[in-house]
């Protein structure tokens, strides 16, 4: 997945959750899962693309022994500043992201690409040889599939913007 597609998942899945449980959510619980959307990819890209600390760009920050942890000591942070549902936001987030990266390996059951879930006990999968962000942009075509996703994204994060800028039913003041 790509950033926006990662940040739209993870915002829709927040959204029916919000929904769900027939309550508000606030600007920091917006911001929480946008920012655990695009972490994984924030840590491992740099490190392995540019830096070659850790061996792909599927490894440090997507290995359930680094996400759950972090995760844990996030909702226990925002749990003690009295607003848990803010680290409940970014796990969603964070968590979207790893579907988001192994869905279609789930779909076609390819067990053989979630091994970068149990970085450094299993090799990550070899699926990036990415040099560059030039690189992505030489490859990068045009289709029909792609437009679809990139719109769908794109009106996904129009309503982000809205409801973070100026929606009027964002609990801004807790009761």
């Amino acid at each position: 997945m790509l950033p926006w597609t990662h940040a739209a998942f993870g915002y829709l899945l927040l959204l029916a959750v919000v929904l769900l449980l027939g309550r508000r959510f606030s600007r920091a619980e917006l911001l929480a899962v946008l920012v655990g959307t695009q972490l994984a990819d924030v840590i491992d890209k740099p490190l392995a693309w540019w830096f070659d600390v850790v061996p792909s760009g599927r490894s440090l920050g997507h290995s359930l022994l680094f996400v759950v942890p972090l995760c844990a000591v996030v909702v226990a942070i925002t749990w003690y500043r009295r607003h848990p549902e803010v680290g409940v936001a970014f796990g969603v987030g964070y968590l979207t992201h790893l579907v988001g990266d192994t869905y279609a390996a789930i779909y076609a059951w390819r067990t053989e690409e979630f091994t970068f879930l149990l970085w450094p006990i299993l090799p990550p999968y070899p699926y990036d040889d990415f040099v560059g962000f030039a690189d992505f942009f030489d490859g990068f075509e045009v289709t029909t599939p792609g437009l679809v996703v990139f719109t769908a994204a794109a009106v996904v994060g129009v309503a982000f913007l809205v409801q973070f800028i100026r929606a009027p039913w964002l609990d801004t003041a807790r009761s």
